[in-house]
């Protein structure tokens, strides 16, 4: 039953997400938020679907951690889950990707509105600096700014090595971060096809502020919350 639903989803997915995307590319017009409201749509009907085919539900911890204020989202990074949930959870967002991920057919374009800070890795000092201007002006907008500190999906129960442009933009704008921890990839795991039945947990930790800390003190503080998380969420 879980390969049948799975294929289900994927089969709905083919079809739903096109449309979706090229629908959206009509709000190029709007404002930065406005077409931010609209590109959550795909977010809320593929949860909808998780729940509705495969069986995937969510519970959320820690909401009252969310602060009123645009902040700086460093999540752990396992599937495609968090990229839809997040959505579904915290303030009006922009994330932090590679740029490749804007050539994608329908997907990619769609997400080209969406106000994100699409760097390039290989240009090293050049790609900090981007995030770091960048992630200052979405901040200003009243953007939350969602960064994957490992940046790349691991395996579940596996610890990436941590990367520091998160906490740099903390220390250079002021904002604070909100580390978060699930363990999506034990239903939905990294680039796999099936996705089992369960409830994902996501936990949200307290706000870090920067209030004089250097970066490498608050990446350190949100990479021990967020393994801490980990381990307790099994």
């Amino acid at each position: 039953m879980t390969f049948i639903r799975s294929l289900v989803f994927f089969l709905v997915q083919l079809v739903w997400t096109p449309i979706y995307a090229t629908v959206f590319l009509f709000t190029f017009p709007l404002k930065p938020h406005l077409r931010y409201r609209a590109a959550t749509g795909l977010a809320w009907s593929t949860m909808w679907l998780l729940r509705a085919i495969c069986g995937i539900r969510m519970e959320v911890r820690g909401r009252e951690n969310i602060p009123q204020e645009p902040c700086i989202v460093m999540c752990k990074h396992q599937s495609a889950w968090e990229t839809f949930s997040l959505q579904t959870v915290f303030p009006p967002q922009v994330w932090v990707l590679k740029r490749e991920l804007l050539w994608l057919p329908f997907f990619g374009w769609g997400l080209a509105l969406t106000s994100p800070i699409a760097i390039d890795r290989s240009k090293g000092k050049q790609a900090m600096r981007q995030l770091l201007e960048q992630g200052r002006d979405r901040l200003k907008q009243g953007f939350c700014v969602v960064i994957f500190p490992e940046g790349t999906r691991m395996p579940y129960g596996v610890r990436g090595k941590y990367k520091i442009g998160g906490a740099l933009l903390s220390e250079n704008s002021g904002a604070s971060v909100v580390p978060v921890a699930h363990n999506a990839g034990k239903f939905w795991g990294r680039n796999s096809f099936l996705k089992h039945p369960g409830t994902i947990v996501m936990s949200i930790g307290r706000p870090i502020g920067p209030g004089g800390l250097k970066a490498e003190e608050i990446s350190r503080r949100v990479e021990d919350w967020i393994e801490g998380e980990m381990e307790r969420l099994g």
